[in-house]
């Protein structure tokens, strides 16, 4: 279990100021979610997270150390590969890391009737549903056994009700595993229900705004949400309301 540390983070690409001395922090087992207007950089960080692109100042840290393979990624496509098998597209992030096939299979298959997926293992992505296959691509992350997952809107592709079936059942399997998770997502109800806290950025370049704790009990998907969760929401939306830079 580890704790995220962001610090005073910037970056300049092509010219363009992305992100302005952005931080914030992600504790071991907490679920944290992103929010703010399209482009202002919130996949951004993800990228630098992923160590795909590098900071110009600031730091990152993870219990005061610079992470080393510390985050599984899973990106709002579920980047399932149409040739491979579901159980082969699941254990691909363990061959990659060197892990031999069939002990990346003995690992996987226990955890296919948590995730909805035994039964199918042996299907191409193409024969199953879109919840399926997201499903399919969140074992493929969370498998990896890295300390922090990276959700960059994982639902955002998803018919409503299909989406509010995979929050629930993402909510019930957080409580259950007790990940530490980072969600990026344009959700203002799908953040609210989730998390524990909230950072809001601003129009980019990006710097934090607001950072909101969510103390609304669990589970909060599947039943009426209370009214403080619902004042959260005014909240956030008068925020970003205020603060779009039109």
């Amino acid at each position: 279990m580890s704790e995220l540390t962001i610090s005073d983070v910037s970056l300049k690409m092509g010219g363009i100021q992305i992100l302005d001395r952005l931080s914030l922090t992600v504790r071991a087992g907490e679920f944290v979610s992103i929010l703010g207007p399209s482009g202002c950089g919130k996949s951004t960080l993800f990228r630098l997270l992923t160590n795909e692109i590098s900071t110009d100042r600031g730091s990152i840290l993870l219990d005061g150390k610079k992470p080393r393979n510390a985050f599984a990624f899973m990106p709002q496509r579920d980047a399932l590969l149409p040739w491979r098998r579901i159980i082969d597209n699941i254990t691909l992030g363990l061959e990659v890391q060197g892990m031999g096939r069939a002990e990346a299979r003995s690992i996987s298959v226990p955890m296919l009737s948590e995730f909805g997926l035994s039964g199918f293992e042996k299907h191409y992505p193409a024969q199953l549903s879109g919840g399926m296959r997201q499903r399919a691509a969140l074992l493929r992350t969370v498998i990896q056994g890295r300390p922090i997952q990276l959700l960059d809107e994982p639902f955002g592709a998803l018919d409503a009700l299909t989406r509010a079936r995979l929050q629930k059942w993402l909510e019930k399997r957080w409580r259950n595993a007790g990940w530490t998770t980072l969600l990026v997502t344009h959700d203002v109800r799908e953040a609210v229900a989730l998390s524990d806290r909230i950072y809001i950025l601003s129009p980019r370049p990006a710097r934090v705004i607001a950072e909101i704790e969510v103390s609304a009990p669990r589970p909060r998907l599947g039943r009426p949400l209370p009214q403080s969760a619902h004042d959260i929401e005014g909240h956030i939306l008068d925020l970003l309301l205020n603060h779009s830079g039109d």
